[in-house]
């Protein structure tokens, strides 16, 4: 569709103090990989902040493919081990982008 819009998700996150010891980085390079593979696939950043706290942003280019990511079963085991072995607290926000503009030099 001409009018449907590029969809982002920024996930805001702690890890806890034993995430890497129970194999997060692994598993995050793992469900990285996967959702490179999913139709509408834009991009995926992630930053970390000096106190801890750690964002990422993934892009899908419409709300079927962000939805088709967020429903993948594999994606959902993730996250259930996400709760229980890597994170301390996360807060999740997908929203439309409605307007973007750039400059490049």
């Amino acid at each position: 569709m001409a009018d449907e819009r590029r969809v982002l998700t920024v996930f805001r996150s702690r890890l806890s103090e034993t995430a890497y010891d129970a194999g997060y980085e692994a598993r995050a390079d793992e469900m990285l990989a996967r959702a490179q593979t999913m139709p509408g696939f834009v991009e995926f950043k992630s930053y970390s902040a000096p106190d801890g706290e750690r964002v990422s942003v993934i892009q899908f280019a419409s709300r079927a493919d962000h939805d088709a990511w967020a429903r993948d079963l594999e994606h959902r085991h993730a996250q259930n081990e996400g709760r229980e072995s890597f994170y301390s607290e996360y807060r999740i926000t997908v929203t439309e982008v409605l307007n973007e503009r750039s400059w490049p030099r």
